[in-house]
């Protein structure tokens, strides 16, 4: 690799910039200064170091971000505050992007990389990784919502759904005096707002939406609502586990 490529994709500054610091001597590759910025180094091999520190090259990114509503699941928008705004510039250099997409006014997490084979992994129909939701409804949740889920459901557009799971929680009793329900479902597709949608074909409707899980990885609650971290080694793993 370029060895101002790879000080580029990190974010350390465009390639006339970086040609600059190689002039100025704040570049070193194996302790000796690096005079010309189109050499070509092994990131895995070769030590460089930019102005006595060591820099450290890695080629992927993977964030989890609790996704705050009215923010959109995208890299760029006209009229609305995307994801990608909230991300800090350090990370803005991979060139990241979201993992599928959550509705606007739907919160919780989000996979935010530049790896797009894990993300194609993740996102492809035949794959069918799961992805479990918190959800309120307006009305009182039964057993037989439990078991038309479990069928799959026709939501238009001449679809029908694969089984999912669907979990009471628990049944409340709203300011009106009606019931309404805490629930978790589980899919494995990601059809356009299709948990609404789902409940719609049974004659109720979603209040609040949240997801909670994706394959094997669940959200860290401890990220408030647009707060994000790197995921670790294992729970990118967790990502592909398919199990519901």
């Amino acid at each position: 690799m370029r060895l101002d490529k790879m000080l580029g994709n990190l974010g350390y500054g465009t390639r006339s910039e970086i040609k600059k610091m190689c002039r100025q001597g704040m570049v070193t590759v194996n302790g000796q200064e690096a005079k010309k910025p189109d050499q070509h180094i092994n990131p895995d091999q070769d030590q460089v170091c930019l102005n006595g520190q060591e820099v450290s090259y890695r080629e992927y990114i993977y964030l989890m971000m609790n996704k705050p509503a009215g923010c959109v699941s995208a890299t760029f928008d006209r009229y609305d505050q995307t994801v990608i705004d909230l991300i800090n510039p350090e990370y803005l250099a991979f060139d990241p992007f979201p993992v599928g997409r959550l509705d606007k006014d739907t919160e919780g997490l989000l996979v935010i990389t530049n790896d797009g084979q894990l993300s194609h992994r993740v996102l492809s129909p035949k794959k069918h990784v799961p992805k479990k939701y918190y959800a309120q409804i307006d009305q009182e949740v039964v057993a037989r919502d439990i078991e038309a889920f479990s069928k799959g459901l026709y939501i238009g557009d001449d679809y029908t759904t694969r089984p999912a799971k669907l979990e009471i929680i628990r049944t409340f009793e709203a300011d009106d005096g009606s019931l309404g329900s805490e629930i978790y479902v589980t899919i494995s597709e990601g059809k356009f707002h299709q948990v609404k949608r789902m409940f719609e074909a049974v004659g109720k409707q979603v209040l609040y939406l949240k997801r909670v899980q994706m394959g094997g990885l669940s959200l860290d609650e401890s990220l408030e609502l647009g707060q994000y971290r790197e995921l670790t080694e294992e729970e990118v793993k967790l990502l592909e586990d398919r199990e519901i």
